[in-house]
């Protein structure tokens, strides 16, 4: 039996289109089709509908009805034809109906309950079957350079696709080689929640005490630690639905199982956004860093190991720059040199201070693990490994990232 209710009215206002689904114009077999973009994956994968329906998608605002865009067509759309053109919409959930929301909810829920976090990212930025993985691993040749693992503490390096900086990834991870942690703490960048305002609004530090599955290797949680972290604090929360589809935990295990092949226990900890603090750095948000990062210090031992996972910079069309990224190269290569300098010297105040002359205006995603890690561990010195800038043409945008080590004194 199908419980499923669509919208059902020729009168009452459309609900609108999802705001977080783009809709991409896209070619296939000689056929002009409209892609629909789910990042958070509720809908119908592969959805398309063909371009000549951008008319009708346009005006459905949440402001008019059925009637109302049928009149609009002088009769050339019947009424009943729009209405089952608008419940296709709601069956695929991108209208932001009862339907959507219950399904996407039901989504969460589910995730929530389970022990297990499968991975997001295989067969996309790397291989599906662990034989090829393997492969694929063994031609990324991590362990091939030279390094000395003396008093390496924690390393910041990116999350941006492997087919993008498989140098810099190769360099920041050899780096490692010959340490062999018992606790990995990995502080990443949370893209994704902004999604629940409810749940992360007052809650940055968003924990998991999920086992992380890869196809070829599966990573522990520290249950103890995480909620050791999670006794009495208030900027910390183990609800961890922003974990689901988020990639920048995932892509740096999936490096490390090639480094590391030995027993250890991981705390993924998302950071979300911190923004609040360049302009009153002074107010609640920074009690909550303070809170948590002295129980993150308190909670460290030797044998505990810090990855870092944010990408610097993030400019040009793609990310609601009007300009073309090469037009901003300069000046976006000095608000990187500026970070990074501040991140090398281990320099949290030099840092925030940095990022809040421009209000973040590159959009630094790693901006708000890294300076929580420094707050944390302000006695570690930082050697800078590589800078690298990424030209995405067909956006007219680019992404810049880097690495940096950490070693105790």
């Amino acid at each position: 039996m199908n419980d499923t209710i669509l919208f059902d009215s020729y009168t009452s206002p459309i609900p609108e289109l999802r705001r977080d689904v783009q809709i991409i114009p896209v070619k296939d077999s000689g056929k002009s089709l409209l892609y629909f973009h789910d990042v958070m994956g509720y809908t119908t994968p592969n959805f398309a509908l063909d371009i000549q329906t951008e008319t009708v998608l346009s005006l459905i605002n949440g402001r008019t009805s059925v009637k109302q865009i049928s009149d609009m067509s002088n009769g050339n759309i019947s009424q009943d034809e729009l209405l089952e053109f608008v419940q296709l919409l709601d069956q695929h959930r991108v209208l932001n109906t009862k339907h959507f929301n219950t399904f996407s909810n039901k989504i969460e829920k589910e995730f929530e309950r389970k022990d297990i976090r499968k991975s997001v990212l295989d067969g996309q930025s790397y291989p599906a079957d662990p034989k090829q993985i393997q492969q694929y691993l063994a031609e990324l040749n991590l362990q091939s350079l030279d390094k000395t693992p003396d008093s390496l503490k924690a390393l910041y390096a990116p999350h941006i696709d492997l087919r993008v900086g498989e140098e810099q990834y190769k360099m920041a991870f050899s780096a490692l080689k010959g340490l062999e942690p018992k606790r990995v703490v990995i502080l990443a960048t949370s893209h994704y929640a902004g999604y629940f305002p409810d749940l992360y609004e007052e809650k940055p530090f968003i924990g998991s005490t999920k086992t992380y599955n890869l196809p070829h290797r599966s990573f522990q949680s520290d249950q103890i630690f995480l909620n050791q972290l999670n006794e009495g604090s208030d900027g910390f929360t183990l609800m961890d639905r922003a974990h689901r589809i988020e990639h920048s935990i995932e892509m740096h295990l999936f490096l490390i199982s090639e480094i590391w092949k030995h027993s250890f226990e991981i705390v993924p900890i998302l950071v979300g956004s911190i923004d609040e603090i360049m302009y009153n750095p002074s107010g609640e948000l920074s009690d909550k860093i303070e809170q948590f990062t002295q129980k993150l210090k308190a909670l460290d031992e030797p044998d505990t190991f810090y990855l870092i996972s944010g990408d610097l910079s993030h400019v040009g069309k793609k990310f609601g720059d009007q300009v073309h990224a090469n037009k901003m190269k300069a000046d976006i290569e000095q608000i990187d040199k500026q970070f990074l300098k501040a991140s090398v010297q281990n320099k949290p105040e030099k840092l925030l201070s940095g990022i809040s002359d421009h209000y973040d205006s590159s959009r630094i995603c790693g901006f708000p693990p890294l300076y929580i890690f420094m707050n944390a561990f302000p006695d570690l010195s930082g050697e800078q490994l590589n800078y690298h800038w990424w030209d995405e043409e067909s956006t007219e945008s680019a992404v810049s990232f880097g690495s940096i080590i950490y070693r105790g004194n």
